[in-house]
């Protein structure tokens, strides 16, 4: 795939280029928990600045809707950049207003400033024309490096690209690079899929598209919750979307031809309580009772999904097995983990959970072909879906 990318800028000096970032990254307790994704985007910050551009960086956090939410403000990613750069970068309290506009306006060759969570003003999610436009007036390039972003058509994640000349970044054209021969080429089979997590709505598309194409299915985390539910198991206090049983019970169905060419878990790690020191109990998924939590894939499913990882040819892994979070509840998402790194497959790990997962259970990177910074966005390019953050950047 063929993309226009910052090295084929002429000059940079003096230019002011907005720069899409995804600084999306865990948070607990108000400090970063994982920096993979701030990390990953310094090759791209830094040749930016030493070509003499002024950096206008733009990025969201979280889900705030439209409104200001004051956990979900960028003043932590912005002063780890700076810590990182070992440089000034400078915050607004805004997304986009006069003060903005006067700050963007003075900023000199190698400086940068961070804009405010893009998702505080509702216009960005809308794609809003006329905002765009007044975002788009602040710089004179507009350079995407938010892969994860790009299947969004959002404001900064394509909508600039109408005003301005536009490139990828390095992060976004290392994934593109990545993944493209997954789907321009024929998989090495068997061909599995891990889907683990906690929400169904984000995969269930992905997971339809894969029917075709995928040899297995293996199902962790929340996620399986929702479709052992619709197996018709009790999954007591456990985590689960009732709105959609009904669609898990229809790729079931669609997939009931080889039945253990989908898999969910027949056994379980279980807890009243959510916590370091939580007692848990291991138990064949029959055994759940109605005051129990399902927290980890059990020991035996780990197994099972380790004895397909090893004949696999390539994997795809999306989300944790297990709430990973707490130690008690991270074995799942270890053992086969350190099988797939194991294993000579390809390996595509998506998402930055799967990816902060892999660094808690202390698995090295090093054991995968591919660590994207995309979860979703991972997962709709790998099943053949146009990404509008991707598309606007083709020649």
């Amino acid at each position: 795939m063929k993309i226009k990318t910052i090295k084929e800028i002429k000059d940079l000096k003096g230019k002011k280029v907005l720069l899409r970032v995804d600084f999306n990254v865990p948070m607990q307790n108000g400090e970063i928990q994982d920096d993979t994704r701030i990390t990953q985007s310094l090759e791209t910050i830094k040749y930016l600045k030493t070509q003499g551009a002024a950096l206008i960086i733009m990025s969201h956090m979280g889900r705030p809707k439209g409104k200001i939410v004051e956990e979900l403000r960028l003043t932590k990613a912005a002063k780890h950049l700076s810590k990182l750069l070992n440089t000034p970068v400078k915050k607004t309290e805004n997304v986009l207003d006069d003060k903005v506009k006067e700050e963007a306006k003075k900023l000199k060759n190698g400086e940068i400033l961070m804009l405010e969570n893009t998702r505080f003003r509702p216009e960005e999610k809308d794609c809003d024309p006329a905002f765009t436009k007044e975002l788009a007036s602040l710089g004179d390039i507009f350079v995407n490096d938010a892969f994860s972003a790009a299947h969004r058509k959002h404001a900064t994640t394509v909508g600039l690209a109408d005003h301005l000349p536009t490139y990828a970044g390095f992060l976004m054209q290392r994934e593109i690079e990545a993944l493209s021969p997954i789907i321009e080429e024929e998989p090495i089979r068997p061909l599995t899929l891990i889907f683990g997590g906690a929400k169904i709505d984000t995969k269930i598309e992905v997971i339809k598209s894969f029917i075709d194409k995928a040899d297995y299915f293996l199902i962790g985390g929340a996620l399986a919750n929702t479709f052992l539910v619709a197996a018709g198991f009790n999954v007591g206090k456990s985590l689960y979307e009732k709105d959609k049983v009904e669609i898990a019970r229809e790729i079931m169905l669609e997939c009931e031809k080889n039945r253990e060419r989908f898999i969910i878990p027949h056994d379980v790690v279980v807890a009243d309580e959510i916590s370091e020191t939580a007692e848990t109990a291991h138990l064949p998924i029959e055994d759940v009772m109605d005051n129990m939590k399902i927290l980890d894939i059990g020991k035996w499913t780990a197994e099972k999904f380790n004895n397909i990882i090893e004949k696999s040819g390539t994997v795809i892994w999306n989300g944790p097995l297990g709430l990973y979070e707490h130690k008690p509840f991270q074995n799942g998402t270890k053992l086969v983990a350190s099988s797939l790194a194991r294993h000579n497959c390809t390996s595509i790990i998506g998402g930055g959970d799967t990816a902060d997962a892999l660094k808690r259970v202390n698995v090295p990177a090093g054991g995968f072909t591919h660590i994207s910074t995309g979860g979703g966005a991972c997962l709709e390019f790998l099943s053949g879906k146009k990404l509008p953050g991707i598309e606007i950047l083709k020649n």
